[in-house]
């Protein structure tokens, strides 16, 4: 009964914020004395402590409790093409160290060592040992498979579909390690601190290098029975075997406007030149808007999603995307969500990885409390 009281208590401040000890007694229905009793060990055992005493209204003065941030850290890892994101937060969620480094590696053993040195550098950015960061999240381009310890699906980063690639990450980094896709960090990121925030089913949509999407339902992340929910680039796209990540990415948004007359390098030039006004470019944006809404819709039809947010390199250009979405979309299903641009930016696998350690860091920090 004592644990689940402080449990009880522990859960309000964190649900609710700073409280006193009566507070929480009328919140929780606790009596004062267990209440009390509750904050005495919780403030012994390090997760709460505190902050001041109330100063307004009649009678004497009362404690101000709140969980205590410094009682537990966590780490998350952002891997992608291009670059290597960490994070360290505490257990407020605020992040004291950041480092963002290119992303160099060619072979899994690289990519495992980089990932090691980049958390590394995060901690003592932090001024904490690794040892002290209570769980750690990866995030990957691709659908982990916790059987075999290896990560599928994933062509666009080198290495990383190498046989045993889970156990070399956990090797590296320690116990309390979980490794996610990154579409669905990109959509919890979101949920937490972005564009989602209060949504309970929506899906966002990451196109880049490769296309995903994190799906969440009834306010938690849909994985399905493998892990590979919100693989919507293997979607088929022809009669003929092709699928629509060969259609809808990056690199189809260069050939599309190369379709309509326009010589560009990259998506980001195609973008660039559609913001201008240029005719062919915003041609090859709206070709690539219907391509978009037809996975979207493939997925409209049996999630039912109320929002739909754009995320990823193409998603940061979703002032131009949303209309002909939107517009594809009503032409598509009876059933069109609203379309929003996200709102981290290259940052929400990110923030998806920190809101996601943290879930599990404050069970795990109160279990393991004294």
């Amino acid at each position: 009964m004592r644990v689940l009281n402080q449990r009880a208590v522990l859960d309000r401040l964190r649900a609710d914020g700073p409280a006193t000890r009566p507070q929480i007694a009328r919140q929780t229905g606790l009596s004062k004395p267990t209440v009390g009793q509750a904050l005495l060990d919780l403030e012994q055992h390090g997760l709460v402590r505190a902050i001041g005493r109330t100063t307004a209204g009649p009678g004497r003065s009362a404690v101000v409790y709140e969980p205590n941030p410094a009682a537990g850290h966590v780490l998350g890892v952002d891997v992608g093409r291009q670059r290597i994101r960490a994070a360290v937060a505490d257990l407020a969620g605020r992040v004291i160290a950041r480092v963002d480094e290119r992303n160099r590696c060619r072979s899994a053993p690289a990519l495992v060592k980089a990932v090691a040195e980049v958390s590394s550098r995060a901690a003592a950015e932090a001024g904490l040992a690794p040892a002290d960061l209570v769980v750690k999240v990866v995030g990957l381009p691709g659908v982990p498979d916790r059987r075999d310890g290896t990560l599928r699906h994933a062509p666009n980063v080198p290495g990383l579909e190498r046989p045993g690639l889970l156990a070399d990450l956990e090797d590296a980094l320690g116990a309390e390690l979980l490794v996610e896709n990154d579409a669905n960090l990109a959509a919890v990121g979101e949920q937490a601190q972005g564009a989602a925030r209060g949504a309970e089913v929506f899906v966002c949509v990451s196109v880049g290098t490769g296309i995903g999407m994190g799906i969440v339902v009834d306010g938690r992340l849909f994985r399905g029975a493998h892990g590979a929910a919100g693989e919507i680039g293997y979607l088929p796209w022809s009669p003929g075997g092709g699928h629509v990540e060969a259609v809808a990415a990056a690199g189809s948004v260069v050939a599309l406007a190369q379709e309509h007359g326009l010589v560009a390098r990259s998506a980001r030039d195609v973008f660039a030149a559609a913001r201008s006004g240029d005719e062919r470019a915003l041609a090859a944006v709206r070709d690539e808007a219907g391509r978009l809404a037809f996975a979207v819709a493939s997925v409209v039809a049996v999630i039912d999603p109320e929002l739909v947010v754009l995320g990823g390199g193409i998603g940061r250009s979703a002032d131009l995307l949303q209309e002909p979405l939107e517009a594809a979309l009503r032409r598509l299903t009876p059933f069109a969500p609203k379309v929003v641009a996200g709102e981290l930016g290259d940052g929400a696998v990110l923030s998806g990885a920190v809101a996601m350690g943290l879930r599990s860091a404050r069970d795990l920090v109160f279990d393991r409390r004294g």
